[in-house]
């Protein structure tokens, strides 16, 4: 069990090493050598784990679906739910390396082998969950195509946050996502709903 236990944490180790450098260099620019002195592990433990740069850039992309699993609605909402996880990723994205790390090598899904979709499917997939519950709660407008919502929603937070990475290092996404939720709800919501709902970011 010991030595279990110690190969797990030399695997988490690796894994953190690796989203810390994707995420300042990129996947191209970035080397395992580089990864090798972060992690502070021997060159055999790091290769006894991950085979290769695009398997251990692989393995910190699933990371995006351990957070998601991790992720738990606290509202009876579920527009509410919706908006409280677009700040939650927000949050992670401010201070969690592996979700850091794992978003900037889905964005660069083009450097890998295969492009790499589940991680923008698993996206899709909650937010068009959460729509289908308020739906059927009665809080959104009639006739709104809940997949093409979906789609809209992923797409415009993932362009938020690359904006703002790019111009303020991802300090103003928090208000970022407030912009978005303030201007996106009146066209998805009914007014009866959206008086219920906190735009801003709520203490968790």
């Amino acid at each position: 069990m010991a030595r279990q236990a110690r190969a797990l944490a030399t695997r988490q180790t690796v894994l953190l090493a690796a989203a810390e450098v994707f995420d300042e260099r990129g996947y191209a620019a970035a080397t395992m050598s580089e990864i090798l002195d972060r992690a502070g592990v021997t060159k055999g433990a790091l290769y006894f784990h991950f085979r290769s740069k695009e398997e251990l850039a692989l393995a910190v992309i699933e990371g995006q679906g351990a957070w998601i699993a991790g992720w738990q609605p606290a509202s009876d909402s579920s527009v509410q739910n919706l908006i409280d996880l677009a700040y939650a990723f927000g949050r992670a994205l401010q201070g969690d390396p592996l979700v850091r790390g794992s978003i900037r090598l889905t964005i660069e899904h083009g450097s890998f082998t295969q492009p790499q979709i589940a991680a923008y499917q698993g996206w899709m997939d909650l937010v068009r969950e959460l729509l289908e519950q308020a739906r059927d709660d009665g809080d959104l407008h009639p006739g709104i195509d809940l997949a093409a919502a979906a789609g809209v929603i992923t797409g415009a937070v993932t362009g938020i946050q690359l904006s703002s990475q790019v111009l303020a290092d991802r300090q103003d996404l928090i208000q970022r996502m407030a912009d978005l939720w303030t201007l996106l709800l009146p066209g998805l919501v009914q007014p009866h709903a959206l008086a219920r709902l906190s735009v801003a970011e709520r203490a968790s």
